[in-house]
């Protein structure tokens, strides 16, 4: 996929796997087992107003009787579990809260402000399903990721890390009638706690009480454990190409083990400058010249790399410290997709 994610798996995302699994194993046996008990997770306004039926507010915004509906939600819950690791499960699980309690207050506004100002009489069933969240979560996705170009398509259109996020959530828009309002609850909600309005973020969060009992309960259960450091080597259709690949992976990984040692290293120091690992460590390629060389003495270290302020900006505004921007675009060569990467998975 396109977008800067981290790591795959989901490593330090204990809540993001059990709204993977949990929701999706119900919904399946609803559709597949029990079709008979799918009207227990209607999502009922209509009943919830006039019949006071309170608890369709929460079976009916839980669990996607939409099979398309879980999929989409799933794959776009899997992308933005990045926000897990940058937060934690404490504050994560606190925005998916507030978003879902405020989209349904948006919900019964907008179904209001449609018959009173058009005349138009919504259907008495929204889309069901824990829809509004994942809607919520495409504003700080908007606002906090950077916008990296992929590839160049039709002149001013290009692809970046975004589209495919983009695409899913359009795919999961258009997927019912109704879903639309869901979608602009969800929107409206994610925007009211992401900018902190009306100080819902310190009303709408979980205890601190709560997350350690879960923490300690329910986090074993869904944990994940740590990525290995290798990765698939793509397959080229020549052996020299196969050769460069390979050599541009151990490139990488030695690039990574040389900036998480800088890291630890400054951590345990009070003050401390940064350290040129370049210097220190040459990367493969130059050593692999060296050694074809014949024995000649190597040329002498380059300067530091120039880093871009704009790039050290846009990583700092995602909450990186700025000796970590620099460091990590000075051993990416400033390639801010891989830098932004490495700073999520650590």
């Amino acid at each position: 996929m396109f977008t800067s994610t981290g790591s795959s798996g989901l490593y330090k995302a204990p809540l993001s796997k059990s709204l993977l699994l949990v929701p999706s194993a119900l919904s399946l046996l609803l559709a597949l087992l029990l079709p008979h008990c799918q009207k227990l997770f209607v999502y009922d306004l209509h009943a919830v107003k006039n019949d006071f039926q309170i608890w369709r507010l929460i079976c009916g915004r839980i669990i996607c009787l939409d099979l398309k509906d879980t999929f989409c939600s799933s794959l776009l819950i899997y992308n933005f579990r990045i926000f897990e690791r940058r937060y934690g499960s404490r504050k994560f699980a606190s925005f998916l809260l507030g978003s879902w309690v405020l989209s349904a207050l948006f919900d019964f506004l907008l179904i209001e402000a449609m018959q009173y100002f058009f005349g138009i009489t919504a259907a008495s069933n929204l889309p069901s399903g824990f829809l509004a969240p994942v809607f919520a979560l495409f504003v700080p996705f908007y606002c906090s990721i950077p916008r990296v170009q992929v590839a160049q398509i039709l002149g001013p259109l290009s692809i970046t890390n975004k589209t495919l996020i983009y695409i899913l959530g359009l795919q999961l828009f258009t997927s019912g009638s109704y879903i639309w309002i869901v979608a602009i609850s969800g929107l409206m909600s994610g925007l009211c706690y992401d900018s902190k309005m009306f100080q819902v973020h310190q009303v709408l969060c979980i205890p601190s009480w709560m997350a350690k009992f879960f923490s300690w309960t329910l986090e074993p259960i869904f944990s994940s454990s740590e990525p290995t450091s290798e990765a698939r080597i793509g397959m080229g259709a020549t052996l020299d190409i196969q050769r460069q690949q390979r050599m541009e992976l151990l490139d990488r990984q030695l690039m990574f083990s040389q900036f998480a040692q800088g890291r630890r290293q400054r951590q345990q120091q009070v003050k401390g400058g940064m350290i040129n690992w370049n210097r220190l460590f040459p990367p493969l390629r130059q050593r692999q010249n060296v050694n074809y060389q014949g024995g000649r003495q190597s040329e002498p270290a380059a300067p530091p790399l120039e880093v871009s302020e704009e790039q050290v900006a846009r990583l700092m505004e995602m909450g990186f410290s700025r000796g970590d921007a620099l460091e990590a675009l000075r051993a990416s060569n400033n390639d801010l997709n891989v830098a932004t990467n490495f700073l999520l998975q650590h």
